[in-house]
């Protein structure tokens, strides 16, 4: 098995370089590289010679070894993002799922190049990891003035079938269907796997797993707005009582 695809990939993310800028660096049509990085095809002897040598990285380990993102940094050459600064933070893209291209994505969400193409936050976090951002865009996770509101940012891990049935009820997810995007609490039941929302009046979803395209376990959020904090309702008790004080002495 040639992990030539997944290097290039990581690679690319590294250097922030698009699909289209990275197939013109070595002459190559977007078309190919998309096909080396989903494994369909393997480069031509030339092409693998001319990447290896630029980026200084021995064709054997470019070809034979799933390289780790501080692999490719000891690496010389023009991978190197700065010298001489001391230990660089590593920023990998998010894609993210908008209100614009949400039912984009339901059709998509498997190809390569659409998700190339998708808007990207950069966020340092666990390069390993395959990371998906969703906009949240209603109030079903929401409860008085807590929770997630519409423009809040969900970031999520790719949860492989095989670990579904092994989460903890109540985790936080958003999971990809044929019609929709969910994001709500997971509980499972037997083979069923119930999406409930924080909102009261919002009913209960209920999937077999052969309904679910994709499953993302939220791992951060970003919110649109400062959250409720205890500083804030400390704050709020405060000037309750400076104003029943105020009332108390005005009668």
């Amino acid at each position: 098995m040639s992990y030539f695809g997944k290097n290039i990939r990581k690679i690319r993310s590294l250097k922030s370089l698009s699909q289209q800028a990275f197939a013109e660096l070595f002459e190559l049509k977007r078309g190919t590289l998309g096909a080396y990085e989903e494994g369909r095809s393997e480069p031509k002897l030339e092409t693998l010679i001319k990447i290896a040598n630029y980026f200084s990285i021995p064709i054997d380990d470019l070809l034979t070894t799933e390289l780790t993102v501080n692999n490719l940094l000891k690496f010389k050459g023009n991978l190197t993002v700065e010298q001489d600064l001391g230990e660089q933070e590593f920023f990998i893209k998010v894609p993210c799922i908008t209100t614009l291209n949400q039912n984009d994505y339901i059709k998509y969400y498997n190809k390569y190049s659409y998700i190339q193409d998708l808007p990207f936050l950069s966020l340092p976090i666990n390069p390993d990891k395959k990371f998906r951002a969703y906009t949240v865009q209603n109030l079903e996770m929401s409860k008085n003035e807590l929770g997630m509101f519409p423009k809040d940012i969900a970031i999520g891990e790719l949860i492989p079938p095989s670990v579904y049935s092994k989460l903890n009820n109540g985790t936080l997810v958003f999971v990809i269907t044929d019609k929709s995007i969910i994001l709500r609490r997971l509980f499972i039941t037997n083979d069923t796997y119930v999406l409930r929302a924080e909102h009261k009046n919002v009913d209960d979803v209920e999937l077999q797993s052969k309904e679910i395209k994709e499953m993302w376990r939220v791992r951060y959020v970003f919110y649109h707005r400062l959250p409720e904090t205890n500083f804030n309702i400390e704050e709020k008790l405060f000037q309750l009582e400076k104003d029943f004080d105020r009332l108390k002495n005005e009668r």
